[in-house]
C-alpha cells in the first residue's frame, strides 16, 4: 500500500507540459479500493473464522466499494459496537467495533503508523511491529546485566502505571498530538471521526450483564466526562495510546535522562542504582502527566525495590539470573486443563491398565474442539518458553493433561509445542 507521503506527492498538481497544455494527472484518493482491500486483508487475518468476518467476506468487493464511496463523500458513520466484560486478567469493559468498522480502523492505522513509528522511542513495545512483550523482556534482561554489572552491583527498579488510563485519556489532547504531525484533511477527518465517536450512544451488550456492575466507575466509559476515554478492544485505541504516551516517553528519556526505561501501554519501568533518583523521577513524571496529559499515576500499584528480588513484568518474574512465569498464569492454565479433562471424560474411559476404550455409544470428540483446546494450551506454552520453565512444562504434561493425552502429544522433546496425534486425525478424516 502507498504510504501517506506517497499519497501526498501524488495529490500535488503536476506542471504543464510543452505548449502550455495541462498534463496534470488526476489525484489519487487516499480512500481508494486498493487501500481498503489491503486494510481488509489485514483485518481478517485473525478474524476470518468469526461470523461477522465470514458474512462480510461473502460480498467483500461490494462492501469495500460501498465503504470507498462513503469515505470519499464523508457520509461514513461508525456502526453499533458490542459491549461485554472480560474477567481475565482483571475485569475490563470492552467495546468491540463491527468488522466493517475494523476495516476502516486498519485503513487509518496503515496511514498513521509509518508517520509515527519513526517518532516513537525504541523502548515502547505495545502494538508495534517487531516489538511486543517478549522483546521488552529481552531488553529488560539486558538492562539488568548492564546496570548491575552482571549482577555484581546493587540496583533498584520503579514500576509505575497510570490510573484508569484508557478512561482518562483526553480526546482533545490526543487529536492535537495527531494533527501536529498530519496535515492531510482526509486523514484528519477520519481520525477525528474515530477519536470523538462515543460508543455508549450506539451499542449492544452481550455476556454476563451482572459483571458490568462490578467494574469500578473509573474503568468504565459510562462514567467518564464528555470527550474523555477510549474504548478498549480496538486497534486504533491501542495505537492512539502509543501516540498519547509518546509524550511521556520523550520526557523520561530526553528531559529526565532516564537511561533504562521501558513502557508497555500504561505500564512502565525505570531502573537506577540510586533509589533517591527513582523517587525524584516518579515525582517529575507525576507532575508532567498531570499538567500535560491530564493523567494520574496509580500510586497504589507502584513498586520500588531492589532488582535482585525479582521484577514482575508483563506476566514474568525477572530475576538476576533467570526468568519465571507468574503464578497467576500457571494457575489459569491448570484451571483450563481441569475443565478440558472434565469435558473429555465424557468421550473416553480407561481400564485398570490405562488402555483407552471407546464404547459403541461413544464417539471421539469433535476435531474442532481438540483444535481449540490445543490452541489455548500452545499459547500458554509459547508464553512459558521465554522463561526457565522446562520443569514446569514437564510437570504439567505428566500430571495435568490426563484425558488430553489421548488426543495430543509433544511436538518436540523440550515440550515447547504440542500437536494433535496422527491417529486421531486419521479417525477424524484429516491427514497431517
Amino acid at each position: 500500500m502507498n504510504n501517506y507521503n506517497t499519497e501526498l506527492s501524488r495529490n500535488k498538481p503536476q506542471p504543464c507540459g510543452k505548449g502550455g497544455k495541462n498534463t496534470k494527472k488526476p489525484a489519487v484518493k487516499i480512500f481508494n479500493f486498493q487501500n481498503l482491500y489491503k486494510a481488509y486483508i489485514d483485518c481478517r487475518r485473525h478474524k476470518r473464522k468469526t461470523y461477522h468476518a465470514a458474512k462480510f467476506e461473502i460480498n467483500f468487493e461490494s462492501e469495500l466499494l460501498k465503504l470507498e464511496q462513503e469515505l470519499q463523500d464523508h457520509s461514513y458513520i461508525l456502526g453499533r459496537s458490542i459491549c461485554f466484560v472480560v474477567e481475565e486478567p482483571s475485569l475490563r469493559e470492552v467495546f468491540a467495533a463491527t468488522f466493517r468498522d475494523r476495516v476502516v480502523h486498519h485503513l487509518l492505522y496503515n496511514f498513521l503508523e509509518p508517520i509515527f513509528e519513526p517518532i516513537f522511542i525504541a523502548q515502547s513495545y505495545a502494538c508495534r511491529k517487531n516489538k511486543g512483550i517478549h522483546e521488552s523482556l529481552k531488553d529488560l534482561q539486558r538492562y539488568l546485566r548492564k546496570i548491575t554489572k552482571n549482577h555484581r552491583r546493587k540496583a533498584y527498579y520503579l514500576h509505575l502505571d497510570i490510573k484508569g488510563f484508557f478512561m482518562s485519556l483526553n480526546k482533545e489532547i490526543l487529536f492535537r498530538l495527531i494533527s501536529d504531525q498530519i496535515k492531510n484533511p482526509e486523514l484528519l477527518w477520519l481520525t477525528k471521526l474515530i477519536i470523538f465517536n462515543d460508543p455508549i450512544k450506539n451499542f449492544t451488550s452481550k455476556g454476563n450483564r451482572s459483571l458490568f456492575d462490578k467494574i469500578p466507575p473509573h474503568k468504565s466509559l459510562f462514567h467518564v466526562p464528555e470527550n474523555q476515554g477510549l474504548p478498549i478492544g480496538n486497534l486504533t485505541s491501542q495505537f492512539f495510546a502509543n501516540v498519547y504516551l509518546n509524550e511521556l516517553d520523550h520526557f523520561a528519556k530526553h528531559n529526565l535522562k532516564v537511561k533504562y526505561y521501558l513502557r508497555y501501554v500504561d505500564d512502565f519501568l525505570l531502573l537506577s542504582c540510586d533509589q533517591k533518583q527513582l523517587k525524584e523521577w516518579r515525582d517529575a513524571i507525576a507532575l508532567f502527566l498531570k499538567e500535560h496529559l491530564c493523567l494520574e499515576l496509580n500510586l497504589k500499584k507502584q513498586i520500588l525495590q531492589e532488582t535482585h528480588k525479582g521484577i514482575d513484568w508483563l506476566g514474568y518474574i525477572v530475576k538476576p539470573d533467570h526468568v519465571l512465569v507468574r503464578r497467576r498464569i500457571v494457575k489459569n492454565l491448570k484451571r483450563k486443563l481441569f475443565q478440558y479433562n472434565q469435558i473429555l471424560a465424557n468421550y473416553s474411559l480407561k481400564t485398570e491398565r490405562g488402555q483407552l476404550l471407546l464404547p459403541l455409544f461413544m464417539k471421539d470428540p469433535p476435531l474442532e474442539l481438540i483444535e481449540k483446546m490445543l490452541a489455548t494450551v500452545n499459547s500458554y506454552f509459547g508464553h512459558f518458553k521465554h522463561a526457565d520453565t522446562f520443569k514446569l512444562r514437564t510437570h504439567l504434561w505428566e500430571k495435568r493433561f490426563q484425558n488430553l493425552k489421548n488426543y495430543i502429544e509433544p511436538k518436540d522433546p523440550d515440550l515447547v509445542c504440542l500437536q494433535i496425534k496422527s491417529e486421531f486425525l486419521e479417525r477424524a478424516g484429516r491427514a497431517r
